[in-house]
């Protein structure tokens, strides 16, 4: 996949859903891979601003992705 610039819960939700969806899993399968409860994915993947970030985290690592942390300072 190639790199995104996520600033918006918005759009770290709609990455979440349509890879969530790419790969074939239910909401309620995902939130039991990633230990949280299915409206928490909901809430997520809609772009509800009031998420717990180690909750975002272990959705990541359930559907294979990472989170890349950039300075905007820096070149390429």
């Amino acid at each position: 996949m190639a790199k995104l610039k996520l600033q918006t819960a918005a759009e770290i939700g709609a990455l979440i859903r349509r890879t969530r969806k790419e790969q074939h899993v239910s909401q309620a399968v995902l939130a039991g891979l990633a230990s949280v409860g299915t409206r928490f994915i909901s809430d997520l993947e809609n772009g509800k601003g009031t998420i717990q970030i180690q909750k975002l985290l272990d959705v990541l690592t359930a559907l294979g992705l990472g989170l890349y942390i950039f300075n905007r300072w820096e070149n390429d």
